[in-house]
Order: structure tokens, then sequence, then C-alpha cells
């Protein structure tokens, strides 16, 4: 209608057609929501700056080469690993023990399989119980602050300060010999450190925009610190965690090569190594100690290279 009584005006057809519901637009091509697709595109672009470093792809091959022997060496193994054979001690390597037999008469290569599932088994567990126990206490301490904070860090302070492989031995004779009780001893050691990067990642993004926009609707405590600090503050911890598992495997191994913690029927690798410290002077028995520390050798470098690649995939400041 004009505006005085003047002629009326003309309406362009466009502005008189409906509009189109938010609900009714075409979803993305394909029907996958938007997220999905970054997160795709996310892991896509992280998968390829891993490719980039060559000797990250060589520790995951021999990673995943680990993983496959520790799952099936019941069936890899061709001999018992436990069985002794003393009338059998000391062989050369041959075709039918292929790494020779040790001073107890065992296969000495069912006994490297077998060592390569011990180690697994515990680094993992160590690894896993010192990154619950450090990401929260260290999320917590980060987040909360003040006297929390101090706290949690006078204690990893504590724990930090005492010689590694000491307070092993010490947890270890409070529970005795036995693989348990290396798991508990280790992991009670390897939790500060995770929690001091926890706690200085969570310092870093608690007075960030975001977080502060999630405080200002009303988000608890909870919620910021689970959907917006951690996700976006793990990854130096995820790395630390890959080079962990390589450190655990070398400290489980210095505790059976002194004889501590792991019982002597286990062919563990430094087990291995401590038994053939007995006859290292006599020509032709190199192998009894070559072939255990190359399996740890390898271990930890492949866990080693595995988290230098995510390092490098990871970190923003290296994309």
């Amino acid at each position: 209608m004009s505006v005085g009584g003047g002629a009326p005006e003309v309406v362009p057809e466009q502005l008189l057609a409906p509009t189109q519901p938010p609900e009714a637009v075409a979803e993305p091509e394909g029907g996958a929501p938007t997220g999905d697709r970054v997160k795709r595109g996310q892991f896509r672009d992280i998968w390829r700056r891993y490719k980039r470093n060559k000797l990250a792809l060589v520790g995951l091959g021999i990673v995943i080469v680990l993983a496959v022997i520790a799952i099936f060496e019941p069936i890899l193994t061709p001999y018992d690993p436990k069985e002794q054979n003393l009338l059998n001690t000391q062989q050369p390597p041959s075709g039918e023990h292929w790494f020779g037999t040790d001073v107890l008469g065992r296969d000495l290569f069912s006994g490297i399989l077998y060592g390569t599932r011990l180690a697994m088994i515990v680094s993992l567990s160590v690894v896993i119980l010192a990154l619950v126990v450090g990401i929260t206490l260290g999320a917590i301490a980060g987040y909360r602050g003040k006297f929390i904070d101090t706290l949690v860090m006078r204690t990893t302070d504590i724990f930090l300060a005492f010689p590694f492989l000491i307070g092993a031995i010490l947890v270890v004779r409070i529970f005795g010999d036995s693989v348990q009780a290396v798991i508990i001893a280790l992991a009670i050691l390897a939790w500060p450190t995770s929690a001091r990067l926890m706690r200085g990642q969570v310092l870093a993004l608690r007075e960030s925009e975001y977080v502060e926009a999630a405080r200002s609707i009303g988000a608890s405590d909870t919620r910021i610190v689970l959907r917006h600090i951690l996700p976006n503050a793990v990854a130096p911890v995820l790395i630390y965690a890959f080079t962990s598992i390589g450190v655990a495997v070398v400290a489980m191994a210095s505790l059976a090569f002194l004889g501590i913690g792991v019982p002597a029927d286990e062919p563990e690798w430094g087990r291995l190594i401590g038994q053939a410290i007995q006859v290292i002077q006599i020509p032709g028995k190199d192998y009894l100690w070559i072939f255990p520390a190359l399996a740890i050798s390898i271990t930890t470098l492949g866990f080693a290279f595995v988290a230098d690649g995510l390092r490098d995939s990871l970190d923003p400041k290296l994309r």
C-alpha cells in the first residue's frame, strides 16, 4: 500500500515467495554431518603429515609386528618357552633352534617371542595406569589451581626426585617378585611426568576464548574439562605415552637383569641377558645376549620413532 493514498507499489514476486524453512536446507552431499567430515579430514591430514617421516613409518611397522607377536605368541613359538633341558644347554643357532638354546636348555627363539608378549603386556599396563592417574591429577591441578595445584605438584616433585630404579626396587620388594609387582612399581613412578605435562597444557588452555565462552553459557567445570580442554591438551601426553612404552620395557629388563621382579622361570629379555653374563667370556656364546639385547633395542626404537612421527603430525607449529 502506498503512503498518502497514491498509486499502489509494485512488489517484486521474489519478495512474495515463501521463505524456505531452515530445516529444509539440503544436507551436505553424501548425507554425512559436517562435523564427521571435518574429523575425517583432520585424521587424513594427520596421517598425511605422519607419512612424511620415513622413520615413523618404520616404527609403526615395528609396533604392528610386536603387536602381532604378542597376540599370537602361543601359536608362533615352536617350543614351550619355559621348558628346560639341561642336556641341551647353550647350543648355537641351528635349523632346529633358530636362536640356539639358553643356559637352561630352553629354545631361545621361543623365549624371545614369549618375552615380546610379556614386555607388551607390562609396558602397556604401566603406561595406561600412569596416564589415568597423571591425566586426572594434572587436569584437576591445572584447572583448579591454588591449594590443589600446590599439593599435586609438590607430590610430583617428591616422586621425580627419587631415583627411578631404586624406587622400583623398593616397591617390588614391598609387593614381592611378580609381574604384577613390576607393573605397580613402574606405574607408581611414571605418573608424575604425565601429570606435569597435562597440568601445563590445562594452564595454557583454561583462559582461552572458547573456554570462557563455555563458562558464559553455564557449562559445568567437568564438561569444560572433558569436552573443551582435554581434547586440545592430550596431544603432548599421547606422544609421551608412546615414548614411555619403550622406557617401561627397558625398566622391566633392568629389574629382571638384577634378578628382581619377574620370576626366575620367566624367559624375560633382561633375565636372559643376566643369565648370559655367566658365559659372556666364552667364545661363540655371544648369541645368548645379542638376541635379547636386539629385541630390547628394536622395541624401544620402534615406539620412539612412532612418538617422533606423532609429534611432527600433531604439533600445529610443525605443520
